[in-house]
């Protein structure tokens, strides 16, 4: 659900040419921004989808936590733990791994930090197109939302040891998956998210397994980390300029995008390994995000040709007239398919 989940947490903005790493960040995404949807929803009240996004609270902003939560796909899990906490000069966010290599990312007021290789990289975090957050959706597009999913609560259960409510996003059509998500019910913070797919089959879920609520919630982490280095560790902070992304009318459209999903945005930026600026649209229906990134084709060995799939999220590139055209979303194979061959230039 890429609530922003958008979530395994962040698209960083560099757009791999390993379709891969594409994938895992993009997933990572999703969840990242699921984390920031809250709500105050009680069993008995009927409302629709507009109305109860409208009382959406903003619990993942304003509250201090830290968990474990797993991510499920493909018969596969993922561990990894997430710390939030409010300062006044804002939010800090620390995301780690626990499987495998050690990776962690810090956000901080709209900056994004990568840790990797023992080495501190700040990347552009602004371009996290798989990450969109209710509270960050213009009211059109929340009325297109309440157009094309039927909100609906459906029960009351645990989750890490917490009473939440299980809130249902039905698609009106089969061009979208439904998204299921676990509310704590007195926070408002979300603790569990699931997509379906139109059999009702789980594609991918998130869940914390363990999960502190206020306290005393440790905090070195960004006295020493964002704001002043990571004490013996190499730092090499090195964001993207504003100049190198541009916002733009490419002329290139998309005739078959599902009913409902708008245009986020439209940029050409640079993009590492790239040898030239790259054309990225965005269009997001509340719910989900499809992001098309159209490049001249270098004839990179590395840019494969084909579908690839992470849980949830899908991925399809292809090199047409002389232009690799990338298309990758949280919608089902289907739907990213008649996007992709619906994407052509129209000229200036």
């Amino acid at each position: 659900m890429a609530v922003l989940p958008t979530s395994a947490l962040f698209l960083t903005g560099q757009m791999k040419n390993n379709t891969e790493k594409v994938l895992a960040m993009s997933v990572r995404a999703a969840f990242c921004g699921l984390l920031l949807v809250a709500a105050n929803v009680y069993a008995g009240e009927q409302q629709d989808s507009l109305d109860w996004l409208k009382i959406v609270a903003f619990a993942g902003h304003q509250t201090d936590y830290s968990g474990i939560f797993v991510y499920q796909y493909d018969n596969r899990v993922e561990t990894s733990r997430i710390t939030h906490v409010v300062e006044p000069d804002g939010e800090y966010e620390k995301l780690e791994s626990l499987d495998g290599p050690k990776r962690e990312i810090i956000r901080h007021h709209g900056h994004v930090w990568c840790y990797t290789n023992h080495k501190l990289e700040q990347v552009d975090g602004q371009n996290q197109q798989m990450r969109n957050r209710f509270t960050d959706l213009p009211p059109e597009q929340l009325s297109l939302l309440g157009a094309n999913y039927q909100a609906n609560v459906v029960g009351i259960e645990r989750v890490a040891g917490y009473i939440t409510q299980a809130i249902l996003f039905q698609p009106k059509d089969s061009l979208r998956y439904a998204h299921k998500i676990w509310v704590h019910a007195d926070s408002g913070l979300l603790l569990k998210a699931s997509v379906l797919d139109d059999k009702n089959q789980v594609v991918e879920q998130y869940a914390f397994t363990q999960m502190q609520l206020g306290g005393k919630i440790d905090r070195s982490w960004f006295e020493q980390g964002a704001t002043g280095g990571k004490q013996g560790t190499e730092s090499n902070i090195s964001p993207e300029k504003n100049k190198d992304r541009k916002q733009i009318n490419s002329g290139w459209t998309v005739d078959a995008l599902p009913e409902g999903f708008m245009k986020a945005m439209e940029i050409q930026r640079a993009m590492r390994g790239k040898h030239r600026p790259v054309t990225q649209l965005v269009f997001s229906d509340g719910l989900s995000a499809i992001s098309i990134f159209i490049e001249s084709n270098d004839e990179d060995e590395d840019d494969v040709e084909g579908i690839s799939s992470r849980g949830a999220v899908n991925l399809y590139q292809k090199v047409i007239d002389n232009h690799l055209i990338t298309v990758v979303g949280e919608v089902p194979p289907r739907t990213l398919m008649q996007v992709f061959y619906s994407v052509r230039y129209n000229g200036k």
